[in-house]
């Protein structure tokens, strides 16, 4: 896949079945929609893009807004490479494009300048300035361009209760049921950070942790709690079963957020390296104990629990 950043190049693609969105998470329904693209594309003989932007659109038209990303941009181009894609097109997005309509967006951008013959668009999908036009809208004025304008269905949870969405997933995040990822993201979810300096309490306990700083301040943050993950560092790209905690430390009186991670049967210096967590189940809520030696006790339960979990 080769992906092309729009403001830097001239560049037109060859004829393309597309598809547009943020793709915040490319989640199980993006991949649906992702996959139409590049089994229509094989079908037509045509090349296959998604187009995204560089940023949440929000946060261009709300400055206060931050986001909280399930995928960094760096992630989604990983993710969407795997798919069968032969364009990744990542637009920069400024207040002139969101002033654009959809019939002026899709006029200049994706029949102008990325050439698409057909466009696939998400179950709920819109877009130009304040998203006032609708799917028949797009049809309309894909006729008028020789653009075939089609629609992808929504994927729903495994229960079948709700569709599978970027704002499904965030709050199921947020309740910490990190566990149901795999059926909405069809992978665990992950966060990636850097070994900072930390108190070192967690090595005055006998459980020596790496205090992580995220590598995207926007990257959304599960739920506070002990949890069961995946730690791969950047020392030797080595997956390794960890606990991990995020909190704030109320055994001792901490005041802001941390995380940190206590890799099992590991003990080297990882000071400055990049650790990608992926989180596999959530063990309990982080709470106050009486002692450390009370915290301790838990702790050693709590490592029997995550090497049970990831054997």
């Amino acid at each position: 896949m080769e992906t092309i950043y729009l403001n830097q190049s001239d560049f037109q693609l060859p004829k393309c079945v597309a598809t547009i969105g943020v793709f915040d998470g490319v989640h199980k329904g993006h991949q649906h929609l992702i996959g139409m693209v590049a089994e229509q594309a094989k079908v037509s003989g045509l090349s296959s893009a998604v187009v995204t932007f560089d940023r949440s659109p929000r946060q261009v038209l709300d400055p206060t807004f931050r986001p909280q990303l399930l995928t960094t941009l760096e992630e989604k181009q990983t993710i969407i490479g795997q798919l069968g894609i032969d364009y990744l097109v990542v637009l920069p997005f400024t207040k002139e494009l969101a002033a654009l309509t959809a019939r002026e967006f899709m006029q200049q951008i994706l029949h102008g300048q990325l050439n698409a013959d057909m466009l696939i668009t998400g179950y709920d999908n819109r877009f130009g300035h304040n998203r006032e036009e609708g799917f028949d809208d797009y049809v309309r004025y894909g006729q008028e361009m020789g653009m075939q304008v089609v629609r992808g269905d929504a994927e729903l949870m495994a229960d079948g209760s709700r569709a599978v969405s970027s704002s499904v997933i965030r709050q199921l995040l947020l309740e910490g049921h990190v566990e149901q990822m795999p059926q909405c993201l069809t992978r665990l979810y992950q966060l990636s950070g850097k070994v900072m300096p930390g108190e070192h309490i967690g090595h005055q306990l006998g459980f020596p942790t790496a205090n992580l700083e995220l590598l995207c301040a926007d990257k959304l943050i599960p739920a506070p709690g002990v949890y069961a993950v995946w730690a791969t560092t950047g020392k030797d790209q080595q997956k390794r079963a960890a606990m991990m905690n995020i909190g704030t430390r109320p055994t001792f009186e901490g005041k802001g957020q941390t995380l940190e991670v206590n890799i099992l049967d590991f003990d080297d210096d990882l000071y400055g390296q990049r650790v990608d967590i992926q989180f596999v189940q959530r063990l309990r809520e982080e709470r106050r104990f009486d002692s450390p030696e009370a915290l301790v006790v838990q702790l050693q339960e709590d490592e029997k629990q995550v090497k049970d979990i990831l054997r």
